[in-house]
């Protein structure tokens, strides 16, 4: 059974640093893109960076850029999203998420496996 599990989250000023986990298990990940999502209350869910496991490859989104770094280690299975800077519009439930093509998850936001995701409260 695969499983995305997020930790990390929570409350900081703006202005700050949060470093987001994914810790992912049940199948092997090498060829898969994984991605970080985010959705505000009352606005769509949008791709905020993504990674290609196998190459490294990654992608942000426009409002992160400079600000958000997503890695990967692949000895813990595990994806990371260090976010600094933080402002109030960064707040957010923050999801984790794999596709098994990593040019669809990039350009369609379309994943085979999501996480619950984790509340990122960012205050002014």
């Amino acid at each position: 059974q695969v499983q995305l599990v997020e930790s990390g989250g929570g409350l900081v000023q703006a202005g700050g640093s949060l470093r987001l986990s994914c810790a992912a298990s049940g199948r092997t990940f090498g060829s898969y893109g994984m991605g970080w999502f985010r959705q505000a209350p009352g606005k769509e869910r949008d791709l905020v960076a993504a990674i290609s496991w196998s190459t490294g490859n990654t992608y942000y989104g426009r409002s992160v850029k400079g600000r958000f770094t997503i890695s990967r280690d692949n000895a813990k299975n595990t994806v990371y999203l260090q976010m600094n800077s933080l402002t109030p519009e960064d707040t957010a439930v923050y999801y984790c998420a794999a596709s098994s093509r990593y040019l669809d998850l990039v350009l369609r936001s379309e994943c085979d496996y999501w996480g619950q995701g984790t509340q990122v409260t960012v205050s002014s």
